[in-house]
């Protein structure tokens, strides 16, 4: 390795470290953003409820958002779908509500087939039925 490539993968590795403390940040927002939303409404509602609510707390504090976000989903290069995120933040962390008694493994699946189809580093599941939020956010990531 001579002197250019490890320049090259020292700026690749800042620029990653970033590029990850960028998404952390982005991560702590949402997650109080979401926190902020069931202080005021509390559990019982539907998700729909908790999607505008969410809606209006990103708009307040800043969070880049897109809401209601379609993405292609391809079999074999082809298109033959399309995925409805509930957030895409920052172009980078999906964020999936749901408002259940329970999380189970499809909720995650969902997450991890969202990943997949935007190659997003990291998923927030967040479940608004629960006493306390921080017992509903679960963070997927996606392994290479």
């Amino acid at each position: 390795m001579n002197h250019e490539d490890t320049k090259d993968t020292k700026e690749e590795e800042r620029r990653m470290r970033r590029f990850s403390d960028e998404v952390e940040s982005l991560a702590y927002a949402v997650i109080g953003a979401a926190i902020e939303v069931h202080r005021v409404l509390g559990a019982g509602f539907l998700e729909r409820v908790y999607h505008e609510g969410l809606v209006t707390e990103f708009r307040l504090r800043g969070i880049p958002h897109k809401s209601k976000h379609l993405v292609a989903v391809k079999y074999k290069g082809y298109p033959i779908g399309e995925g409805e995120l509930d957030f895409l933040v920052g172009d980078s962390i999906i964020v999936e509500l749901k408002a259940v008694e329970k999380l189970s493994p499809i909720h995650e699946a969902q997450v991890i087939s969202y990943l997949k189809m935007t190659n997003c580093p990291l998923g927030l599941l967040i479940n608004f039925n629960v006493p306390i939020l921080k017992e509903g956010i679960k963070r997927i990531i996606l392994s290479p």
